[in-house]
């Protein structure tokens, strides 16, 4: 299978100049996206209230969230290293399996305030999203390297969906008065259907992409494809160090604020309904312009590209701090936060995926993950004790310094490859 590269540069990524069988898996990935997505929603906002509703101390509430990046940093790496070796398709069905067990663990952890069931399932949740999350590796298996961010924008485009449905399925479920165990059951017995309508999708992908970037004769390869580099070796190529600097900053920064804004936003009386549909707009920042973030690449460069997102995201963290009094202002930062990090990561993820081949690419991104994951849960932890002994001006201002800094190291060195 050969796949034309000659695309225009202001073109929206489209699916109508690749084979049926690209078009077909990569609507399927984007469709899985939202399904996750609808879940990490209800994850995000109400992580924290599920925890001390089990039994969990308020004091402690922060570990919720911290449980939730750290399993799915943890879990990134092997299921890159398991998808190298057996394909993406069975991997990611594995991931929304883990995910449907998570899901069901929490919400009987609600229903009979077990901590302990609640505590596992945001582990088995976690491992579910980092594993999911490894889509953009099939998504870029499917195209030849130098349009292969178009294929994961579009992929990751898919999760808007889920932002969007988020909302509309949880709201009413958790809108009715004190959150309790039975109204915090019910939402995440909802997240367990998001999960198994993803695992059917993924069921159904076929070709593995995998297989599809062997196929693709125009694919260039790092490394020998017999001979997959050791991830050491891998990340010694030339811009992987960017990449990766971005992608960490970006997500650490970005997760932080997101799973903080809702206590936030409590703390300065609003209801904690309101939280949904400002994460409905921070969600749609990450990934309702996808499609348009993949030509921006091609228009400014992969380099550029990336400071430019982590700019943008660091002059939103900072305006957090004085939206907080207004639901609308509250949600149009987060919607510049998700926009500045869906720039920045797209163009990490290109420059790591177009440094690996086919039998590499999930164990670069796992890693990737595993650092930015890792990075999220200890900023997340460690903001939130900010939030509690100093507000959300202190946290706000680390956010911007993080993305800043890494910002300013990117753009000042002189790139080591075109």
């Amino acid at each position: 299978m050969r796949i034309e590269t000659a695309s225009p540069r202001w073109s929206i990524p489209a699916l109508s100049d690749v084979p049926a069988t690209v078009r077909r898996n990569v609507l399927l990935l984007a469709a899985g996206m939202a399904a996750l997505y609808g879940m990490v929603e209800l994850a995000a906002a109400v992580a924290t209230l599920t925890f001390v509703s089990a039994g969990g101390s308020r004091g402690l509430a922060g570990l919720a969230p911290a449980l939730f990046l750290a399993s799915a940093a943890l879990a990134a790496l092997p299921a890159g290293r398991w998808m190298d070796r057996s394909g993406r398709a069975p991997i990611l069905r594995l991931g929304f399996a883990t995910g449907i067990g998570g899901s069901l663990a929490a919400a009987v952890g609600s229903f009979s305030s077990s901590l302990a069931l609640v505590v596992l399932g945001f582990v088995l949740v976690g491992a579910s999203t980092g594993t999911v999350m490894l889509s953009r590796a099939a998504a870029a298996d499917m195209y030849p390297a130098d349009r292969s961010h178009q294929g994961i924008a579009l992929v990751l485009f898919g999760a808007v969906f889920g932002a969007l449905l988020g909302p509309v399925v949880f709201t009413p479920l958790v809108a009715s008065g004190e959150l309790q165990g039975s109204s915090l059951g019910a939402a995440w017995l909802a997240a367990a259907g998001f999960m198994v309508v993803g695992l059917a999708l993924a069921a159904s992908i076929r070709p593995d992409p995998q297989q599809i970037a062997r196929d693709i004769s125009a694919a260039p390869v790092a490394a020998p494809a017999t001979e997959p580099a050791p991830l050491g070796t891998l990340v010694r190529r030339p811009g992987i160090s960017a990449a990766l600097l971005g992608a960490i900053a970006s997500w650490a920064a970005m997760v932080a604020l997101m799973t903080l804004v809702g206590s936030a936003m409590v703390q300065h009386g609003h209801d904690k309904s309101a939280v949904f549909p400002v994460l409905g707009a921070h969600f749609v920042g990450m990934f309702g312009l996808f499609v348009l973030v993949g030509p921006a690449i091609d228009r400014i460069g992969r380099r550029r590209a990336l400071g430019a997102g982590l700019v943008v995201l660091a002059a939103s963290a900072v305006a957090l701090a004085g939206t907080l009094d207004s639901v609308v202002l509250t949600a149009v930062v987060l919607f510049g936060v998700g926009l500045g990090w869906s720039l920045a990561y797209v163009s990490a993820t290109t420059g790591l995926a177009e440094s690996a081949g086919a039998a590499e690419r999930g164990r670069l991104l796992g890693f990737a993950d595993l650092l930015s994951g890792l990075a999220g849960a200890g900023l997340t932890v460690a903001a939130g004790i900010a939030l509690d002994a100093e507000g959300i001006a202190v946290v706000a201002g680390g956010a911007a310094a993080l993305t800043l800094l890494a910002a300013l190291l990117i753009t000042s060195r002189p790139p080591r490859a075109a």
